[in-house]
């Protein structure tokens, strides 16, 4: 199998395209793709519970407590104990989190608003239904039980 033609290189290759053209666009308002998805998980009124963002992201909670704080730092988050629970702990979004925040909407909108205009919805339903299907495959996790990965994918993945 040629790497082109491997599933998980054609996601891996997108998804790194994708992620540098949020990165250029967020480096122009000081922020990063990583700091504007977690800004548009964040509730805008309510705040919302630290451990409830990493999973939305995908991310490890340890990669979060240390975003979390370059976040505060920077005045973009702030963090208040839960009104109803001591034990949690919400994070909000300040004034300049709100406006970064809209600023990344406006990204995800843009790229969205581009892809829905080149692609025909039909595509785009299966596409969604293809992906979903993977990620059910990774969640299921039975891949590689008892099994050897085939030699010539080994080849094309070194």
């Amino acid at each position: 199998m040629k790497r082109e033609e491997a599933v998980d290189y054609n996601i891996k290759t997108a998804w790194h395209a994708i992620n540098r053209m949020y990165n250029q666009e967020a480096i122009k308002s000081e922020i990063t793709t990583s700091i504007g998805f977690v800004l548009l998980n964040i509730n805008s009124k309510e705040g919302t519970p630290a451990t409830k963002i990493a999973p939305l992201i995908g991310l490890e909670s340890r990669s979060l407590v240390r975003m979390l704080k370059s976040m505060e730092e920077k005045g973009l988050i702030c963090r208040k104990a839960d009104p109803t629970d001591k034990r949690l702990v919400r994070i909000f979004l300040t004034d300049k989190g709100k406006r970064k925040k809209e600023i990344s909407r406006k990204a995800v909108m843009a790229f969205n608003e581009k892809v829905r205009g080149v692609i025909d919805s039909d595509d785009l339903q299966v596409f969604f239904k293809v992906i979903q299907k993977i990620n059910q495959i990774v969640e299921d996790n039975h891949i590689h039980q008892n099994e050897e990965l085939p030699n010539q994918y080994e080849k094309n993945h070194q």
